[in-house]
C-alpha cells in the first residue's frame, strides 16, 4: 500500500517539477541576460580606458569590443574570471613555470549556457566554457584568415569566415521557450526545458588558434586542443572502435516498487526484472543469462503454463521514442515470438496473465493510460503481433494484479485501489463485461454489511490466488485475506487480521496450501484449504525489507523477493539464505578499485556496497546514516571515501569497514569526490558551488582542509586531477570548466595554458578529446556521465535515456562513431571502467541496477 501511495505522490511530485522548471528556466533566462549585459558595460569600460596603450593595434569594428583591450598588463595576456562581476571573490593566479606549453592569447567569455539540474541545484553568474572560453577572440593585433575556420561539414575546398579574432561576441539568450520536455523523471532529478529553438549550428575548427567551436543549446563553447595535434580534419569522422560491450552481470532485483516479476522455470532458472532487462538466474551454477529485448522500463512478466514462454510488459519511454507493448518470447533461446500492442497501450504495462486452458492461448494485459486502466485480451500466437479479441476500461483506480481463473475460462479477475473485479469474457459477442466484487453491500457505510460490520472496506486488494476447488483468494492492504466462491462476486468469507499491515503476495504450493507475505510485519503464514493456519511461518529480518514477491521453487524451496531488492532462498521450516542483493535506492556512486576486480557503488538507501566483479557477489555491505551519493578509492585501495546527499562526508576502511575520518562541508549537498592519484590531496565538490580541497597524509587517515575553490556559478558535478596531482579541473551543472592549482586552490587564469596537461581521468563531459561524445544539435542533456579507459584507448558515455556508449579515445570530432548498448531505463549517473579495462560498471540511478559489460 505504502509502494502504491509512493508512486502517486511521485507522480504528482513529478508534475510540480514540471512547473517549478518551467520557472527556473525563466529565471535563469533572465540572470544570464542581466549578466551578459554587465559583462558588455564592464569590457565598454575598460576598454575606453586603456584604448591609448592599445594605438597600434588594428582597430575594431564599429559598435564591437577589442578583447585584447580589457587584459590588465599583470595577467600576463589572460582575463580574470570576476575583475567586472564580483570583485568580492579571490583573484586567479597565473599558471606556475611547470606548465609544458606557452600561455596561448586569452579569450573573452560569454553567458552560460544553463543546465538541467537537480532541486537542488542552484543558478548563477558565469565562467569559463570548454578548456576556457566560450567565445570568439585572439591575440591582439592578429587578423582573420580563411584557411584556419574549417567548418564540420564544409567541403575541403570551401572555408567559412570566422568572426574577427579580437572581436568578443556575446551569445544572446534567447527569448522563446519551446514546450516541455522531459528528462528521467526522476525526484532527484527534474525536467528539463530547453531554452534554444532553431538549426544546430555545425561545430569549427579554428586551426589558428588551436580550438574547437562547439554548440550546445545554441550557445559555443570553445574547447583548445593540445599543441602537438597534428593532421587534425574536423571534417572525417572518427571510426567507432573495435571492441564493443557485452552484458555480463546484473546486480538487483526490482522489488521496491514491483509486483507480478517473479517465476521459477524448470530448468531451474529463476526469472526476473530489473530496469529493461529480463534476468535468468541460475542458483546452482550462480550465471544468469538476460533478455534484451525491451528498450524502456519493465514493470511486470507472466509465466505461461507450458513453464517455457514468457511475456514482458515495457512502459513508455520518457522521451516517448519507445512505446509500451508487450513481448512474447522463448526462455530457452530467448528468441522473441510476439511484439504485441505497439501503438495500442498508451503508458505500460501494469500487469499481465496467460489464460490456463486452451494451451494459453489467451494474454491479459492491463494498461496504466492516463484517464482509465484498460483492460485488454489478446489472442498472443495468432500472427506476429497478435489478435486482439477483447478490451474494456477498468476505470480510473489503480490495477495491481490480474489472473484468469482456472476453472472458468470465461472468468478474469482483476484487483486495485478499493475494488476487486470479474470480467466475464464472451468471445462469440466480443464483449468483456465487468462485476465488481461485493465488497460493500451498505455504499453509505464504510463497513462491509456482509460481515456485521467487523470488517473495514480496505483501501487496497494487493494479491490474487487460486485454491484447487477454484475459489478465489485476495490479500488487502489491512491485513486481511478475503475468499470469494468460484467465479462469484460474492465474498464467502473473510480471515481478519492474518497480518499486521498490508498482504503483497499470495502464492499456491503444489500441496494445496496458500502462502501469505507480509509488508510490514515481514512474515509468511501457511494456510490450508479450510482456511486454518497451519502454524508455519517465517519472519524476514528489518534489512532485508518486506515481501514483494513468493514463487515455488524447486521441492520444498521457496524464493522470495523483498522490498529492499533481495532475493532469498530456504523453506519454511528452516532459514532463508540471500541469493541476490541490489540496492533499495537510486544508485549514483561507482568507484572501482586501483588494482582489484572490485568496485564500491554509493546509493540514496543509506548504504555503500564493496562488490566481486569476477565472483559477481556482495564482500560487504554499510548502512549510513545519509544517503550516499559519491565515492573515489585512495590511491592504495585500502580506504574509500564516500560523499552524502547531506553536507558530511566520510572515509571508510575497506578491511575494517570502520569510519577512519568524517567531515563536513557547508549546508549543501556534496556532489562528487575523488582522490588525486598521489594520494596527496582530495577534493569534494558541492551544490553550494565550491569545492573543497584537503590535504592528505598517514596513508589517508588524516585530512586538512587547504581552502575552498571558488568561482563556479552552480553546483559542481565533476572533476578530474592532473597525473601529477598538481592541478584540478571541475565541471558545473551549467557547463562552467574552472581550472585550479590544486595546493593553492587558485584559479588558472588563463585556461589555454592548460592544453597540454596530462589528466588522470576523464569523468568531465566537456572537453577537446570528448566533445564527440555530444550528439548534433544537443539540448545539453544527452551526456549524463563518461568515463575514460586506463589505457587512454576507450571512452564510454552514459545519456539520460539509458543508453551506454562506446568511443575510441580520444573522441575529438564531432559526430565520432561508437557502439551503443542497452539495459537501463532511466539516465545514467556513473561509468567506470575496472583497473585493466577488461569490463565496464554502469549505475541507472533510479532503476536501481548495476550492470557490469565485459569489453571484447
Amino acid at each position: 500500500m505504502i509502494g502504491l501511495e509512493n508512486e502517486a505522490l511521485r507522480d504528482r511530485v513529478t508534475s510540480l517539477e514540471r512547473k517549478v522548471g518551467s520557472q527556473r528556466e525563466d529565471i535563469t533566462a533572465l540572470r544570464s541576460a542581466l549578466a551578459s549585459v554587465a559583462r558588455r558595460l564592464g569590457t565598454l569600460e575598460t576598454t575606453s580606458s586603456t584604448t591609448s596603450n592599445h594605438s597600434g593595434a588594428r582597430q575594431p569594428s564599429p559598435g564591437r569590443t577589442r578583447a585584447s583591450s580589457c587584459l590588465p598588463p599583470s595577467s600576463g595576456g589572460a582575463v580574470h574570471k570576476h575583475s567586472s562581476v564580483s570583485p568580492s571573490r579571490p583573484h586567479s593566479t597565473p599558471l606556475p613555470s611547470q606548465t609544458r606549453s606557452s600561455p596561448s592569447p586569452s579569450r573573452v567569455r560569454a553567458s552560460p549556457t544553463h543546465r538541467r539540474e537537480s532541486s537542488r541545484h542552484s543558478s548563477g553568474g558565469s565562467s569559463y566554457y570548454g578548456n576556457g572560453m566560450s567565445e570568439t577572440s585572439a591575440s591582439p593585433g592578429s587578423s582573420p584568415s580563411r584557411k584556419d575556420v574549417i567548418p564540420c561539414t564544409s567541403p575541403p575546398d570551401q572555408t567559412s569566415h570566422p568572426p574577427p579574432r579580437h572581436v568578443h561576441c556575446i551569445a544572446e539568450t534567447p527569448r522563446s521557450k519551446p514546450p516541455h520536455k522531459g528528462g528521467s523523471g526522476s525526484l532527484f532529478r527534474p525536467f528539463y526545458t530547453s531554452h534554444f529553438r532553431g538549426p544546430a549550428r555545425e561545430p569549427v575548427f579554428h586551426t589558428d588558434d588551436g580550438y574547437l567551436r562547439l554548440y550546445l543549446r545554441g550557445r559555443a563553447l570553445n574547447f583548445f586542443s593540445p599543441s602537438d595535434l597534428i593532421d587534425y580534419d574536423i571534417r572525417t569522422p572518427l571510426p567507432a572502435p573495435q571492441q564493443k560491450l557485452s552484458l555480463e552481470w546484473v546486480y538487483g532485483y526490482r522489488g521496491r516498487d514491483g509486483r507480478n516479476n517473479m517465476a521459477f522455470l524448470p530448468t531451474g532458472e529463476v526469472i526476473y526484472i530489473i530496469a529493461s532487462v529480463v534476468i535468468l538466474y541460475n542458483m546452482h551454477e550462480h550465471c544468469q543469462r538476460h533478455y534484451l529485448g525491451h528498450t524502456a522500463e519493465l514493470k511486470c512478466l507472466a509465466l505461461h503454463p507450458n513453464k517455457t514462454v514468457i511475456a514482458s510488459g515495457q512502459a513508455t519511454s520518457v522521451d516517448m521514442k519507445e512505446r509500451a507493448h508487450v513481448r512474447v518470447w522463448d526462455s530457452v533461446n530467448l528468441h522473441t515470438l510476439h511484439v504485441i500492442g505497439l501503438g495500442f497501450f498508451e503508458r505500460g504495462i501494469a500487469c499481465l496473465a496467460f489464460s490456463k486452458d486452451h494451451g494459453g492461448q489467451h494474454l491479459c494485459a492491463v494498461d496504466e493510460a492516463a484517464m482509465a486502466h484498460t483492460v485488454s485480451v489478446w489472442e498472443w500466437s495468432r500472427g506476429q503481433h497478435a489478435h486482439k479479441l477483447l478490451e474494456a476500461k477498468s476505470g480510473a483506480e489503480q490495477v495491481v494484479a490480474v489472473e484468469f481463473h482456472p476453472v472458468d475460462s470465461n472468468t478474469l479477475v482483476s484487483c486495485g485501489r478499493s475494488h476487486i473485479s470479474f470480467w466475464k469474457l464472451d468471445t462469440d459477442q466480443r464483449t468483456l463485461s465487468r462485476k465488481l466484487g461485493c465488497l460493500d453491500d451498505d455504499k453509505s457505510s464504510k463497513k462491509s454489511a456482509s460481515f456485521e460490520g467487523l470488517v473495514e472496506k480496505p483501501k487496497f486488494m494487493l494479491c490474487i490466488a487460486f485454491t484447487e476447488t477454484g475459489d478465489c483468494w485476495s490479500g488487502d492492504s489491512a491485513g486481511n485475506i478475503w475468499v470469494w466462491a468460484g467465479s462469484s462476486n460474492k465474498v464467502s468469507k473473510v480471515m481478519t487480521s492474518c497480518h499486521d499491515g498490508a498482504i503483497y503476495c499470495l502464492c499456491q504450493l503444489p500441496d494445496g496450501s496458500i502462502l501469505s507475505g507480509g509488508g510490514k510485519d515481514r512474515i509468511i503464514h501457511s494456510w490450508d484449504t479450510n482456511y486454518n493456519s497451519k502454524n508455519r511461518s517465517f519472519e524476514i529480518p528489518e534489512m532485508l525489507g518486506a515481501i514483494r514477491a513468493i514463487t515455488q521453487g524447486k521441492g520444498r524451496q521457496l524464493i522470495i523477493g523483498t522490498t529492499a531488492n533481495y532475493i532469498l532462498q530456504g523453506a519454511l521450516d528452516s532459514r532463508f539464505s540471500v541469493v541476490l542483493q541490489g540496492h533499495a535506492d537510486d544508485v549514483w556512486g561507482l568507484a572501482t578499485h586501483p588494482c582489484h576486480h572490485q568496485f564500491v557503488s554509493a546509493a540514496h538507501d543509506k548504504t555503500i556496497c564493496l562488490w566481486d566483479a569476477l565472483t559477481h557477489t556482495a564482500i560487504w555491505r554499510k548502512m549510513l546514516e545519509d544517503d550516499a551519493h559519491s565515492a573515489s578509492f585512495h590511491p592504495s585501495g585500502n580506504l574509500v571515501a564516500v560523499a552524502m546527499v547531506t553536507s558530511h562526508w566520510i572515509v571508510v576502511d575497506v578491511v575494517t569497514r570502520e569510519v577512519v575520518s568524517a567531515h563536513t562541508e557547508g549546508t549543501e549537498s556534496l556532489t562528487c569526490i575523488a582522490y588525486s592519484p598521489d594520494g596527496r590531496f582530495i577534493a569534494v565538490g558541492s551544490r553550494d558551488h565550491c569545492v573543497y580541497v584537503y590535504q592528505v597524509s598517514e596513508d589517508g587517515r588524516k585530512y586538512n582542509r587547504i581552502e575552498r575553490c571558488e568561482g563556479h556559478s552552480s553546483g559542481i558535478e565533476h572533476m578530474d586531477w592532473s597525473s601529477d596531482g598538481q592541478f584540478l579541473v571541475s565541471m558545473s551543472a551549467d557547463f562552467e570548466i574552472c581550472f585550479w592549482i590544486a595546493a593553492i586552490c587558485k584559479q588558472v587564469n588563463n585556461p589555454a595554458t592548460m592544453r597540454d596537461v596530462e589528466w588522470a581521468t576523464q569523468n568531465c563531459t566537456l572537453g577537446f578529446n570528448v566533445c564527440g561524445i555530444w550528439p548534433e544539435g544537443s539540448e545539453g542533456i544527452d551526456v549524463n556521465c563518461c568515463c575514460r579507459a586506463h589505457q587512454r584507448a576507450l571512452l564510454a558515455a552514459g545519456d539520460d535515456w539509458g543508453k551506454i556508449k562506446l568511443f575510441s579515445y580520444p573522441a575529438n570530432k564531432p559526430k565520432s562513431g561508437y557502439h551503443v548498448s542497452s539495459g537501463h531505463s532511466g539516465g545514467l549517473t556513473s561509468v567506470q571502467f575496472l583497473f585493466n579495462d577488461t569490463r565496464l560498471i554502469t549505475s541507472g540511478g533510479r532503476d536501481t541496477a548495476i550492470m557490469q559489460w565485459e569489453i571484447h
